[in-house]
């Protein structure tokens, strides 16, 4: 056995000798194409006259002036930030990845980036004039934090759909409260919000050379700890019984990711998914190449991945869109698409084991909890829609209102009646339409987590109807509703065509959903920044959820399909309940449970889109109110039904009372009020169901 083993011959290399040849030929070509990416990268650009040849002259100083200065002032700061933005991103997203053994975290789902636009908003609203590093440091403070609250509810180990849903939730709430400061500061914050779409261009090299230090330190740091982190990748028991400290090399990794992230959000703003697909890209070699599987090697190499994927957006972009328009789109809204296809992709391929959410527990309460809650909730109903026709920059008398009922009222009481009037009705029909929509969405799925918000059906709606808004400023209300649900469709149509598969399985809807949430939200990202400004500030606060301006036809077409759907939900509540238990069920009492489950998301979907369409982005109130509702009066839905409409109208009034009138005169829009209310609502479910 000896002598076998010392014949060994150079053709039949060890496995390790040829892992390492490999990952070292693999190495080599990445590097070739992030230098030629680099390469093409400088060659694009709006003046057309510096090509190539004129490069060339620039780098080795035989250019005239002219072109000199926009290759040294311009292009290289731009290609050299794209560089360090990639390398920092894949390098953050592989460690985290690695400390919290989920292949979902990253700079985007752990909310970093979110915490940080919060952290510098805050500082902008506040009027602080701050230079780059003390930036650096605000946007740090933000993103560490958001980070330690989503991997404090998702834990280590816990599986990815627990991870998503607590970084998109977070950074639904924060980025709502950002926009509510952009639209309260609107001088102080000028320019925050294309910023926060991410952007390498650069003047110069200031911000490359000031951010280079910090993004050395956390490169180095994670190096160091990369025997360490390998040591996690086993297991906590496994690391401790080697002797790793696993609790303090757990917070310092992720200190150190977040101050990676953190130089690239000063210096580019937040560019999206790269920490996310970069790990995803290394991941096959790890299984092909032993030497990757070490993090030694792994970071390095994710690193490389990153900086091709700027690179390789920023020059799609400008190959695509024509020059004059492509300065005005940031690199990342395409890597945020390109990943946001890249997770839908990787979810509807990836084997879901995690089966449908089990159904709640049945709650049997008697008929006189439901007339009692009902009762209840009518009266406050009532209340508050007095409340918020008499409440507001104006206040009135209940005489005043009959007054203009009658055709009576002065002409000042008739001007405030019939602006007012109109919101408080799109108020209370939007939040009756989610909460419907909820419900429906959540029975059909029985998915308890489930929210047209979360699975991107919203923000569907929202592509359709801000791309009519800032393309058609005199389109009527029918018209942005029809666009509403052609966008909500679409999204539909990915996320339920795509979850289906299996029996709409809680990992793959929730993963699929978060994709297409994200990939439209870039969408209207790109819609905003390309539309002139009076069109973008018209859509930005249409987006915040505001009912402002709403006219009575502009609520039109939410009162008739809110009826045709209570309509439906009522005739067919039996059939609700059944389909909500499990598959069997259904087929055994002879349902067709396809044609009934399609019909139930179309009417979700339509619900959705209508709701958007009258009253902006209002989240989270699809998933509160079915959920408060099954716990006053159990599952039944001819009971759940009546309860959530209800609790979704309160919901959504009272946030827009509220927002209207708190820091009168100016004001916020309900659905960012909804967001403060649902996200740590949303929260508290998953650290309840963890438990």
């Amino acid at each position: 056995m000896a002598v076998t083993a010392n014949t060994t011959t150079p053709a039949a290399r060890p496995p390790a000798a040829a892992s390492r040849t490999g990952a070292a030929a693999v190495t080599a070509a990445l590097i070739l194409l992030v230098a030629a990416l680099a390469v093409v990268d400088i060659t694009q650009g709006t003046a057309s006259a510096v090509g190539p040849s004129q490069v060339w002259k620039a780098l080795t100083g035989r250019a005239d002036t002219a072109d000199a200065s926009v290759v040294v002032a311009s292009r290289l700061p731009r290609m050299t930030a794209g560089l360090l933005i990639g390398a920092v991103l894949g390098t953050a997203g592989a460690a985290l990845q690695a400390v919290s053994r989920n292949v979902l975290a990253s700079p985007d789902t752990l909310a970093v980036n979110a915490g940080s636009y919060l952290a510098l908003g805050l500082a902008a609203a506040t009027g602080l004039s701050l230079p780059v590093l003390a930036s650096s440091g605000v946007a740090f403070a933000g993103g560490l934090a958001a980070a330690a609250v989503v991997l404090g509810l998702s834990g280590p180990g816990a599986g990815t759909v627990r991870l998503v849903l607590a970084g998109s939730a977070l950074t639904f709430g924060l980025t709502a409260v950002t926009e509510g400061l952009l639209l309260l500061f609107p001088q102080e914050t000028e320019g925050l919000y294309q910023w926060n779409q991410g952007g390498i261009a650069q003047n110069g090299f200031d911000g490359v050379l000031q951010m280079a230090p910090v993004a050395l330190v956390g490169l180095a740091g994670l190096i160091v700890l990369a025997r360490r982190v390998d040591a996690l990748a086993l297991g906590d028991d496994a690391a401790r019984g080697v002797g790793v400290p696993v609790r303090v090399t757990r917070v310092l990794a992720v200190v150190l990711a977040a101050l990676l992230s953190t130089a690239a959000v000063t210096l580019a703003g937040p560019i999206g998914f790269v920490g996310l697909c970069a790990p995803a890209l290394v991941r096959p070699l790890a299984r092909r190449f032993r030497a990757f599987t070490r993090s030694r090697a792994r970071l390095p190499f994710a690193g490389l991945t990153g900086a091709a994927l700027v690179l390789g957006s920023d020059v799609l972009l400008r190959a695509v869109v024509p020059p004059d328009t492509a300065v005005a789109v940031p690199t990342g809204v395409v890597t945020s698409l390109v990943g946001a296809v890249f997770l839908v992709v990787m979810a509807a391929r990836a084997r879901d084991t995690a089966g449908a959410a089990p159904a709640e527990r049945l709650h049997i309460r008697s008929r006189t909890v439901l007339v009692v809650t009902a009762a209840v909730l009518v009266t406050v109903l009532v209340g508050l829609t007095i409340a918020a026709v008499l409440v507001g920059d104006s206040k009135l008398l209940l005489g005043d209102v009959a007054n203009w009922a009658q055709g009576r009222a002065g002409r000042t009481d008739s001007f405030v009646l019939d602006t007012r009037v109109p919101r408080v009705l799109a108020a209370l029909l939007a939040g009756a339409a989610l909460a419907l929509a909820g419900t429906l969405i959540q029975a059909v799925t029985r998915n308890p987590l489930a929210d047209p918000g979360i699975l991107g059906v919203t923000n569907g709606a929202a592509v359709g109807a801000v791309l009519l808004v800032t393309t058609v400023p005199l389109a009527g209300s029918w018209s942005i509703a029809a666009g509403a649900f052609a966008g909500a469709a679409a999204a539909a149509l990915i996320v339920f065509g795509l979850a289906a598969r299996g029996g709409f399985r809680q990992n793959r809807l929730v993963l699929v959903g978060f994709g297409v949430a994200t990939g439209s939200a870039a969408v209207v990202s790109l819609l905003i920044i390309l539309t002139d400004p009076f069109n973008a500030t018209k859509a930005l606060t249409w987006l915040a959820g505001s009912t402002y301006g709403r006219t009575l036809p502009d609520v039109t077409p939410l009162a008739v399909v809110l009826a045709a759907g209570l309509a439906v939900a009522v005739v067919r509540r039996t059939e609700l309940d059944i389909v909500s238990l499990d598959e069997d069920t259904p087929k055994l009492l002879g349902l067709r449970l396809g044609r009934g489950r399609l019909g139930f998301l179309v009417l979700g979907v339509l619900l959705s889109a209508t709701a958007v369409a009258a009253a902006g982005t209002i989240g989270f109130v699809g998933l509160v109110a079915p959920h408060a509702a099954r716990a006053l009066v159990g599952r039944r839905h001819v009971r759940v039904v009546p309860v959530a409409v209800l609790l979704g109208a309160i919901l959504v009034c009272a946030a827009d009372l509220v927002g209207r009138t708190v820091i009168a005169p100016a004001q916020l829009g309900a659905g960012l009020m909804t967001a403060v209310i649902g996200t740590p609502y949303f929260l508290y479910l998953l650290v309840r169901g963890r438990r």
